[in-house]
């Protein structure tokens, strides 16, 4: 097993608007796409992300081999209680999970 950020050529995350953020996996070659897609199931992710599964939106861009996740705020950016105003903190949960 490897970790997804040993094998994907960037993982990031950034604000998708203050009440939504997006996961972006680039993925470098079609190989690792389908690698990738296989074993990220929607449920897997959004129990990393703390989120729904039904509220996680995920797009597969095979052209450009990317998978993205979408995902409502935990807070609404800029509030007391968001402790990460620009949502780059999501990545690293990503980055960190075993890869099949």
């Amino acid at each position: 097993m490897s970790r997804l950020g040993d094998i994907a050529k960037k993982v990031r995350s950034k604000n998708a608007g203050p009440f939504w953020l997006t996961c972006d996996i680039f993925c470098g070659t079609p190989e690792v796409f389908a690698r990738v897609c296989r074993s990220l199931s929607t449920d897997r992710v959004a129990a990393v992300l703390k989120t729904d599964a039904a509220n996680l939106k995920r797009f597969e861009i095979a052209d450009l081999n990317v998978l993205k996740f979408s995902l409502p705020r935990p807070q609404v950016q800029g509030t007391r209680l968001d402790r990460d105003m620009h949502g780059a903190s999501f990545a690293n949960l990503l980055d960190a999970m075993e890869i099949n």
